[in-house]
């Protein structure tokens, strides 16, 4: 009998319909990566839900003249 080798080679390869949804995959993780990276879409993200504070920051109640009364 000839030699047969511990575990036979697997017949069956990873169907073309996957490759090309994990190809496709890729490229659009790595498009949405590159835009954030990139700033595109300006006026959107954590800046834009920030105090209009001015170049100094946001300015308290102090600089302000305004009162809180309780």
């Amino acid at each position: 009998m000839a030699d047969r080798p511990p575990f036979p080679e697997p017949t069956t390869n990873t169907p073309r319909w996957v490759k090309v949804f994990g190809v496709i995959g890729i490229i659009v993780v790595l498009l949405l990566v590159g835009v954030m990276l990139l700033g595109g879409g300006s006026g959107h993200g954590p800046d834009r839900h920030g105090a209009s504070g001015g170049a100094d920051g946001p300015a308290d109640a102090a600089e302000t003249g305004l009162t809180l009364e309780y």
